[in-house]
């Protein structure tokens, strides 16, 4: 009898144990999303197809703490009125960016990789000259985006910069990396 009787007390520290562990596994991302990220909703569908308006993804906001954002990152910026938004990184610092015939232009230069054609040019129909620490940011869904091409948005600066997208919690059937 006292077999079966320690073969149960085995069992049942090995449930415990790997209960404990699950709970601890969570514990530890859930801190280390809350103490290195953020949560943000989308709103609107200005990066659409990529994220839809209610989308919930994760911000990682030390990842330009180590290092500096690239062409074609997803951040989260705030904008001068206070308000969070979401958009794609397509001028680095000390670039010029124009749009002109539905191209995005670097430098002279027709980016490659882009969205689509662009209707409207906004401001970049001139060519703008980026500041040491200025961004030019588009949504993916250009032709319905208010972003650097509105002057109510303009060139966005480093320190507006709040974060990198990394990761789509919600809806679940979407969930995963955000590239």
């Amino acid at each position: 009898m006292e077999f079966v009787h320690n073969e149960e007390d085995s069992l049942l520290r090995r449930v415990v144990s790997w209960v404990t562990d699950i709970i601890v596994v969570i514990a530890l991302g859930c801190f280390t999303v809350y103490a290195f990220g953020n949560q943000v909703m989308v709103s609107g569908n200005s990066m659409s197809p990529l994220l839809n308006s209610q989308d919930v993804v994760l911000v990682n906001r030390i990842s330009y703490d180590l290092g500096k954002p690239d062409r074609f990152d997803v951040v989260v910026f705030q904008r001068e009125d206070g308000k969070a938004n979401i958009k794609r990184i397509i001028g680095l610092p000390g670039e010029t960016v124009q749009i002109q015939n539905g191209d995005i232009y670097i430098n002279g230069q027709v980016l490659e990789h882009q969205q689509g054609e662009i209707t409207l040019a906004g401001i970049a129909e001139n060519p703008i000259t980026l500041g040491s620490d200025e961004y030019f940011l588009l949504g993916d869904n250009q032709n319905s985006s208010e972003d650097s091409r509105f002057s109510n948005v303009g060139n966005v600066k480093e320190d507006q910069i709040l974060g990198k997208v990394w990761f789509r919690i919600f809806p679940a059937i979407r969930m995963g990396l955000v590239k």
